[in-house]
């Protein structure tokens, strides 16, 4: 019960998304609430049909410490210290990457279901990046080794499956025009 309170808990937040011509509606099938984080229209050119996943890779902010010399050493004639030197330490925050929304191919609803999961989850095992069960559900594990997978290939920074990386994870086919 409680594992199902927290899969709908996160379908709230994660809304499947595909051009709602291809498919009818845009109520995505059980199972691909997760593989897409909102509801995309296709970028300008897209491929009529084409899926699209959006996901928001936050500012990286990091801390950074120095120290400011406030008040000299005081030495002698022969170079001997009398006073140390006073020194003040400053701390700041400096973005090192912006906030970016990232915008992607993605597998349509019509390909994904708790089979194709299931793949999903045994392809990534295979590469020591799943150690949950395989049961066909997109959950935070499987998401997590989505990012892995993908970040290590190139892909998005997303726990949102890419077309790309479920072509490289033999998920899905490629259009001959691609090969």
């Amino acid at each position: 019960m409680i594992r199902k309170l927290y899969i709908l808990g996160l379908s709230a937040l994660v809304l499947g998304a595909c051009d709602t011509a291809r498919t009818g509606d845009a109520t995505p099938p059980s199972g691909v609430d997760l593989v897409r984080s909102s509801q995309v229209p296709p970028p300008a050119g897209a491929a009529p049909g084409s899926c699209w996943g959006r996901d928001i890779t936050p500012a990286v902010v990091e801390t950074v410490t120095h120290q400011v010399l406030v008040d000299p050493a005081t030495k002698d004639a022969g170079g001997k210290i009398l006073s140390p030197a006073i020194y003040r330490t400053e701390t700041m925050q400096q973005i090192v990457r912006e906030r970016a929304v990232v915008l992607f191919q993605t597998p349509c609803p019509d390909l994904v279901d708790a089979e194709f999961t299931a793949s999903l989850q045994r392809a990534l095992q295979a590469r020591a990046l799943f150690d949950g069960a395989i049961d066909g559900l997109y959950d935070i594990r499987t998401q997590r080794a989505v990012r892995a997978f993908q970040v290590t290939a190139g892909g998005p920074d997303s726990g949102i499956l890419s077309l790309e990386s479920a072509r490289l994870l033999g998920l899905a086919a490629y259009d001959r025009k691609d090969l």
